[in-house]
């Protein structure tokens, strides 16, 4: 594999794991009581610790993506320059 196709993997890994993030916050936004009823039924935790549980797992996926996906994308992209 060429660092041209690495970083075109990065890059396109980047964009459908940002695109995932998004959508997970919006349907958080935007159907938060069907989901908060649904997670809440499913593994038996209070309503009110699913909202920390939310953001912690959205600031978690947030910073994976920019220590695997973006700034590894970034640092090929100097190289290839």
């Amino acid at each position: 594999m060429t660092i041209e196709q690495l970083t075109e993997l990065l890059g396109w890994a980047s964009v459908i794991n940002i695109g995932y993030l998004f959508l997970a916050t919006m349907f958080l936004v935007f159907l938060r009581k069907p989901i908060f009823y649904i997670h809440s039924k499913i593994f038996g935790v209070d309503e009110s610790e699913l909202s920390a549980q939310y953001f912690n797992f959205l600031s978690n996926y947030k910073i994976a993506i920019l220590v695997f996906m973006i700034a590894p994308y970034l640092a090929l992209k100097i190289m290839g320059q």
